[in-house]
């Protein structure tokens, strides 16, 4: 469960776009780093006692090794306001009011409310957070004009403020804007579901191109069904239902030291060949040598669902070196496990070859 405690602020770190990273004495255990979000529990300032949530940084987790700001109980924000009755991480003690793209309230209502289609917009479909720069490489490499808007789903992080990569992405240039759905707040627009955060996308902030993937802090159990990148499959669904093409990318690795994630992992082969019941395109990189064929050899039962499309990764190394925001997967850089960022480019090329 919950591992509290109470702390007191000793310096601001860095912000990005709805974050603050501080550092914060515990009594009796020292320092620590900590995250708070300013629209949930005000700007925390040195000297300020705090509470905090320390379960994950207990635990030692690589993407939330944080100690979590839950109240600056001296200094409460004020009360909110403006519109909105769309209430997100619903009934827990953070759950907050926000105005949602597709509620009666909104401007663009009447229009989602009439809006049942993405007019063959390409929607390409990640496992992991970390695969967003990496498919903007590759569709930047061969589309660099193309209007990108990424849909965050709930299976990892629920704010989206957590991510530096979102937000250096947007400072780059290199992404429009982020739509955040289900459970998960804290986007340019907030959606109910994937299918209305992709009209919202398209009809709403005018995108070429979607990028959905979820939040950083993948889930996984080791089991067949266990992890949240199941999700995948239910976002090719969604394009596909919508009428946009879904483009699927896979997960690889020759550096993964777990056997279920080398080569075609086993979460895009369940999300893929189990779990999206609609046709997609999936993109298979050209990789060279034995780990290639391996590659081929594992998708190809994809194919009996799905288009599976060749290739090419020539020059897409140079385009993710170009990438404004650190590459990395599970701990990996780009020289650690240069196939994977390249399988995921590979989707943002072909991406662009649908444009």
């Amino acid at each position: 469960m919950i591992r509290w405690r109470e702390g007191e602020i000793t310096r601001i770190r860095r912000e990005w776009p709805g974050a603050v990273e501080c550092e914060a004495e515990i009594p009796g255990e020292g320092g620590c780093r900590a995250l708070a979000y300013p629209a949930l529990v005000g700007r925390p300032e040195p000297g300020d006692r705090v509470l905090l949530n320390t379960t994950a940084l207990a635990m030692g987790l690589g993407t939330g090794g944080y100690a979590m700001v839950v109240a600056l109980p001296d200094r409460l924000p004020p009360d909110p306001q403006g519109p909105g009755h769309l209430v997100k991480a619903r009934y827990t003690p953070v759950q907050a009011t926000l105005q949602g793209v597709d509620e009666q309230d909104t401007p663009h209502h009447a229009e989602l409310a009439e809006a049942d289609d993405i007019a063959g917009m390409p929607v390409v479909v990640a496992d992991l957070h970390s695969a967003l720069p990496a498919v903007l490489a590759g569709l930047r490499a061969s589309a660099p004009g193309a209007r990108a808007v990424y849909l965050m789903t709930d299976g990892g992080a629920l704010p989206g403020w957590f991510s530096r990569t979102v937000a250096e992405l947007r400072d780059a240039g290199w992404l429009a804007a982020m739509v955040t759905t289900g459970q998960a707040f804290g986007g340019d627009l907030e959606a109910v579901t994937v299918h209305t955060g992709l009209l919202a996308a398209r009809h709403v902030l005018g995108a070429d191109i979607a990028v959905v993937a979820q939040g950083p802090g993948n889930l996984g159990t080791g089991t067949r069904w266990g992890f949240s990148g199941v999700a995948a499959g239910e976002a090719v669904n969604a394009a596909a239902v919508l009428g946009g093409r879904p483009v699927a990318s896979l997960r690889v690795s020759d550096a993964d030291p777990r056997e279920r994630h080398r080569g075609v992992s086993h979460h895009s082969l369940t999300a893929y060949g189990r779990v999206a019941l609609a046709p997609a395109d999936v993109p298979v990189p050209e990789l060279p040598g034995e780990f290639g064929e391996r590659v081929r050899a594992e998708a190809a039962p994809l194919g009996a669902r799905h288009t599976l499309v060749p290739v090419d990764v020539s020059g897409l190394e140079a385009a993710l070196r170009e990438a404004p925001v650190r590459l990395s997967t599970m701990g990996r850089g780009l020289d650690e496990d240069l196939a994977c960022f390249l399988a995921v480019a590979a989707a943002g090329r072909h991406a662009a070859s649908l444009l």
